[in-house]
C-alpha cells in the first residue's frame, strides 16, 4: 500500500469538505470572513492613525469648552 493511498486527504481537501461542499456554508464563510477582516483592518488603521496624530486630535485639547479666566 503506497503512502498516497493511505492518506485520506490533505489540508485543502479537509477545508473543502468543511467549508466548500455546500454553497450555503461557503457563502456564510465568505460573508463572515469579510466582516471579521473589515473589523480587523478598521481597528488596525484606527490605532495607527491615533498613534501618528497624538497631540493633534480634538481630544488632546486641554481647555476645550472652558471659558478663559480673567
Amino acid at each position: 500500500m503506497s503512502a498516497s493511498s493511505r492518506r485520506s486527504g490533505g489540508l485543502l481537501e479537509g477545508l473543502y469538505k468543511v467549508f466548500m461542499r455546500r454553497t450555503s456554508v461557503y457563502a456564510t464563510f465568505v460573508i463572515v470572513g469579510a466582516l471579521l477582516g473589515e473589523r480587523a483592518v478598521d481597528y488596525g488603521v484606527h490605532k495607527l492613525w491615533e498613534k501618528n496624530n497624538v497631540g493633534k486630535r480634538y481630544e488632546d485639547i486641554p481647555v476645550l469648552g472652558q471659558r478663559p479666566s480673567e
